[in-house]
């Protein structure tokens, strides 16, 4: 699943294929849940797939390439505050693969659009005795179901706003092209050759 090389010499092969097909297919398929709500057959496919997705990336993340592997990117609490901190002095470290603040978003996101998932089938199952939660469910849990769904969806929401702008502040920060690099898996070689 690794390549070698990438066409700009100046360039390092970081994230493999899969990882960028769960990392965009996991982005459409939230916001295509997200803006399906009321299309309730949609919405439900559209948050299967998007459980079926994480499911994937997470197993990945123990078995997949160098940088898809939590073990590349899960740093310990104290040196994601010294980067962040780094970051609030503008003097930050660059990473070929994730940053520790990065790492931890990635962790954020995977956990609350699972939440998210899980409390929707919950609430299909307690408004229309449907899917795989069906019978296990109490029918009067719908209405803080709902609530608890809206939340944790509006919240997965802003987590995605905080990504992008560290996106945007990692780019800007170091001259790297981060969303270029997640269409492409290639990032511009560092200045210790890596």
């Amino acid at each position: 699943m690794e390549r070698t090389g990438c066409d700009d010499a100046g360039a390092v092969f970081v994230w493999d294929l899969l990882v960028r097909i769960l990392h965009w297919s996991l982005a459409a398929g939230f916001f295509g849940a997200y803006l399906t709500e009321d299309w309730e057959t949609v919405h439900v496919w559209m948050g299967y797939a998007v459980l079926a997705i994480v499911g994937v990336r997470v197993v990945w993340g123990f078995i997949g390439t160098r940088h898809a592997r939590f073990a590349d990117f899960v740093y310990p609490p104290s040196v994601v505050r010294a980067y962040l901190k780094d970051v609030s002095r503008i003097r930050h470290r660059r990473y070929l693969g994730h940053n520790p603040a990065g790492g931890y978003m990635i962790l954020a996101l995977l956990a609350f659009v699972t939440l998210t998932g899980v409390t929707g089938l919950a609430l299909y199952a307690a408004e229309d005795q449907a899917g795989p939660l069906a019978g296990w469910v109490a029918t009067g849990w719908s209405e803080g179901l709902e609530e608890v769904h809206e939340f944790l969806a509006n919240f997965t929401l802003f987590l995605v706003a905080i990504h992008v702008i560290g996106v945007v502040v990692e780019s800007v920060m170091h001259k790297d092209n981060l969303v270029r690099a997640m269409w492409t898996g290639c990032k511009r070689r560092g200045d210790d050759g890596a």
